[in-house]
């Protein structure tokens, strides 16, 4: 089971931008890089970096793949069906957790609950103070052109709106980081931290990892 310090960002002058946040964590790749079900073997290479600042989760996706879909746009459509990267978030060692998906084009879905079905969704005025930065790029890989996309967000801790955080710091939390694409040609599941089920189920909290704040 894999586990993950998320450090304290330097202090981030007023004018600083995403972008700019996006270079601080360039230094990271913590791999999205399971397999979890054999059916499935597309995997495209995926990793993320994560920081906060007290009051905000700033996570850069980073993702090669043969294939991208963006179709939705609007918050809480089905992103998962798109080229689709996630984090799932519980606190407290609490059953219920949430989770927060986009597709490439930033479009954000957010729910919350103790199981798949039967979620909470996020208020959109809510998911909508979730800011983004992105780029898209064609490269060669192996002989072959594929797609190079990243997706950095800045989450900030009133999204979690059934908790009341004043800081991240110093919290113990357990999360998972996914990748998927359900309507693509050759669709996909991949996980931070393995997952043991029998079809594909990114929401199975006993599989995600310790994290801590620091």
């Amino acid at each position: 089971m894999r586990s993950l310090q998320i450090p304290l960002l330097p202090s981030l002058g007023k004018g600083i931008i995403l972008h700019d946040i996006s270079l601080m964590l360039g230094n990271q790749h913590h791999p999205i890089d399971f397999v979890p079900w054999p059916e499935f073997p597309d995997k495209p290479k995926v990793s993320f970096a994560i920081g906060h600042c007290h009051d905000h989760i700033y996570i850069k996706y980073d993702v090669t793949e043969k294939e991208v879909l963006a179709r939705y746009k609007h918050i809480n459509d089905p992103v998962y069906k798109d080229s689709c990267v996630e984090f799932f978030i519980a606190f407290d060692e609490e059953d219920a957790y949430y989770n927060i998906e986009f597709n490439r084009l930033g479009t954000c879905l957010g729910r919350y609950g103790t199981e798949r079905e039967n979620r909470a969704e996020l208020p959109a005025d809510v998911l909508r103070t979730i800011k983004y930065d992105r780029t898209l790029k064609q490269v060669v890989e192996n002989d072959e052109p594929v797609i190079n996309w990243t997706l950095t967000v800045s989450v900030p801790i009133s999204v979690f709106v059934f908790h009341h955080l004043a800081t991240i710091q110093q919290k113990n939390v357990k999360m998972n980081f996914y990748k998927c694409g359900d309507d693509l040609t050759h669709p996909h599941y991949l996980a931070w931290n393995n997952i043991i089920a029998p079809e594909p189920n990114f929401h199975l909290p006993k599989f995600f990892g310790q994290v801590e704040f620091l």
